[in-house]
């Protein structure tokens, strides 16, 4: 029984091109694409945990460490270090478990296709940025962010009279505050006003109004 379904529509095209990046990776490492699966597993059953992501991340860890004990081959530690690897290269970025579940689940179908396609030339990487880009687009759509909207912001940064907020765990944005940027305190949550917007719906820009 399928849990999850995987659709085309579900990637953007930054997350398709990481999908395939990881794939040609494996597979030109010989890679077992049923380890990978045992992974995708893993995640889809701690997907409903709150810290699933750094669960999955913390799996794959132990994977490598304890491949020698689990492994039905020699070759098995192997496998889940290139998993691991390529997992923490292409998706660090990546906060949401879902999304990481959706391109994992790609990238075992672009393995088997990778295998039987011949010979990979030079990988391509993804532009690892973009994923958090999509990340920030989601939480954007979800939210229905308004000009002049009243946010809690943590203050991450102080750089002189430029301070850095994180909105809602995902969003950074860095600010002029010359008449705030004393008074703040990095590890302080403070109210943020939306001012600016961009045309996907996420925030430009913010200011500090207490």
């Amino acid at each position: 029984m399928t849990i999850v379904e995987f659709t085309s529509e579900t990637l953007t095209d930054a997350q398709w091109e990481i999908a395939h990046a990881i794939a040609q990776t494996l597979v030109k490492e010989n890679t077992d694409v049923n380890e990978l699966g045992k992974t995708v597993a893993y995640l889809r059953a701690s997907i409903h945990q709150p810290d699933a992501t750094s669960r999955f991340f913390k799996y794959l860890k132990t994977l490598v460490s304890n491949g020698r004990q689990i492994g039905h081959s020699g070759r098995t530690t192997d496998y889940y270090r290139s998993i691991d690897k390529a997992c923490s290269d292409y998706l660090k970025n990546a906060q949401d478990a879902y999304t990481i579940l959706q391109i994992l689940g790609w990238v075992s179908r672009l393995m088997r296709y990778y295998k039987d396609a011949g010979p990979i030339g030079e990988i391509q990487p993804p532009s690892v940025e973009s994923v958090r880009q999509a990340e920030i687009s989601k939480v954007a759509q979800s939210q229905d962010f308004k000009v002049d909207q009243i946010l809690e912001a943590k203050v991450t940064k102080i750089n002189g009279n430029k301070v850095t907020y994180e909105i809602l765990g995902t969003i950074k944005l860095t600010e002029k505050e010359p008449k705030k940027a004393t008074f703040l305190q990095e590890g302080h949550t403070v109210k943020v006003k939306i001012i600016s917007l961009k045309e996907d719906g996420s925030i430009k820009s913010v200011k500090c109004v207490g």
